[in-house]
């Protein structure tokens, strides 16, 4: 696949009074598949510490960076960028007067946002939705002096999705999730510290031995402060609309989210598609890396080899990074690049090839052609999530319809699933592309189709309130 997704947020803060920055650290190390452009950190009274590229180039800067801000609170941020341009002074955490907010999700009507703020000069190559939505809230929190009642108006006003960390220059710790729940957002204990963490998802929670209690839930805020945690709803909505894509794609697949084992939904999803496809070949390999859980569950279920039949070049500078979050094509292709066919698995093969997912459709082709070039016999590819023919403005990077293969094969009109298939197939050189469809895929993550956001298939904004105006990449971005 390869399109891109928002950020990863971290809060924390220790009751014992210990030093939360490398739990910060390594909690943003383990959520770097959100967000590769740059990270931060941010503590009270402080400018925000922030770096391009990923948490680990900075490793050796690690133990300077922990004693220089020591605190025992926190926020933290990997940043992928949907609105604005991608430079250090639009990475997270962002200061706005006395507070620091780190922001994943995507918030679409920010030029309305900014005319209420009095930002009338607001573009994307200088400023971003989260500066916008920081500078709104502390608006609010000066006439209010209430964070509850701050993010209700906020929220009202808010076209898009958000979880939100803040962090205030007298050591308060907020977190918060939109109403809808668009973005995941969890609450964990690191019992050795005494530190809640909140974080976007549970795999930080893991990487630093920290309990995970629960999710935080939509529409809720958590206050962090020497008198521990609280809870306040700021907004109710029914029903939630949890990003479907979160499930196939964005979350790793060790993470608990709303309950639901990512793993484990993701291999019951290639289960699915083996009832909906019972296709024959010779043997199933996965798209690296995030579609493997279902490329084993469709072998499993139809009783096919499965086979590792491409692999990621770990060694060469971008190896271990994600496409579908770099910031421009150039950087996604050289990563597909380096998915590097077995020709002693592949040659003279029937393929049923895993994704999960085809957006813009480039890497799509790499990967085919990779195939045929090792003598692949067949190539057909079964996608974890149905069609995307609609742009996101809840927090994934894919603004502009122009993007879309699943829409401009066909030119925006409408057909049948099977025509569109066969034009995605005949576009990416593939023999047979079969999509997955809603009903099957919320029965494979465990929730309700009511309760999943699938926005981007069916062009159904009504999870947003209004249908936001469709905008160009360049428009967005800021070039």
């Amino acid at each position: 696949m390869e399109a891109r997704e928002n950020c990863g947020v971290v809060a924390a803060y220790s009751l014992a009074g210990s030093n939360v920055v490398p739990i910060v650290i390594e909690c943003l190390r383990a959520l770097q598949h959100r967000g590769q452009e740059s990270w931060g950190i941010a503590v009270p009274r402080m400018v925000p510490y922030k770096r391009y590229g990923l948490v680990s180039r900075a490793a050796s800067s690690f133990s300077r960076i922990i004693a220089r801000y020591a605190s025992n609170a926190a926020i933290g941020h990997v940043r992928y960028s949907t609105i604005g341009k991608s430079n250090l002074s639009n990475a997270q955490p962002l200061k706005v007067r006395d507070l620091c907010i780190a922001h994943n999700g995507t918030i679409s009507n920010f030029e309305e946002l900014a005319s209420i703020t009095g930002l009338c000069s607001f573009t994307p190559e200088r400023m971003s939705d989260t500066l916008v939505a920081a500078k709104r809230l502390v608006d609010l929190l000066n006439k209010r002096k209430d964070m509850p009642s701050a993010l209700d108006i906020l929220r009202r006003e808010i076209v898009g999705s958000f979880a939100f960390t803040f962090i205030t220059n007298d050591g308060r710790v907020y977190a918060a999730r939109d109403p809808k729940g668009f973005r995941p957002l969890v609450l964990g204990y690191h019992k050795d510290s005494s530190t809640y963490i909140v974080a976007s998802e549970s795999c930080a929670l893991d990487a630093v031995n920290a309990e995970l209690i629960r999710d935080v839930e939509p529409g809720e805020l958590i206050t962090l402060d020497d008198s521990g945690l609280s809870s306040d709803v700021f907004a109710v909505e029914r029903p939630h609309a949890h990003c479907a894509f979160e499930y196939t794609y964005f979350a790793h697949p060790s993470s608990i989210m709303e309950g639901i084992s990512i793993y484990s939904a993701r291999k019951r999803i290639g289960k699915v598609l083996a009832r909906k496809y019972q296709l024959d070949a010779d043997i199933v390999i996965p798209v690296p890396d995030s579609a493997r859980p279902a490329a084993l569950g469709y072998a499993e279920e139809m009783g096919i080899p499965f086979e590792e039949g491409l692999m990621k070049d770990r060694y060469s500078r971008k190896g271990p990074i994600r496409s579908f979050i770099e910031p421009y094509h150039h950087d996604r292709m050289e990563i597909v690049r380096r998915i590097i066919p077995i020709r002693s698995v592949i040659e003279g093969k029937d393929l049923i090839v895993i994704d999960d997912s085809i957006v813009r459709g480039t890497s799509s082709i790499s990967i085919v052609n990779a195939l045929r070039s090792a003598g692949a016999r067949s190539i057909k590819m079964l996608v974890c999530y149905p069609p995307i023919r609609f742009p996101c403005y809840a927090g994934i990077d894919f603004p502009s319809q122009e993007e879309l293969i699943a829409y401009t094969v066909n030119n925006g009109k409408e057909c049948s699933e099977e025509e569109l298939s066969m034009l995605v197939a005949k576009a990416i050189g593939a023999d047979f592309v079969g999509y997955n469809d809603m009903d099957r895929l919320a029965d494979a993550i465990g929730l309700p189709k009511e309760e999943l956001c699938f926005t981007c298939h069916t062009g159904n904004y009504e999870n947003l309130r209004i249908k936001p105006l469709f905008r160009s990449r360049q428009q967005l971005k800021g070039g």
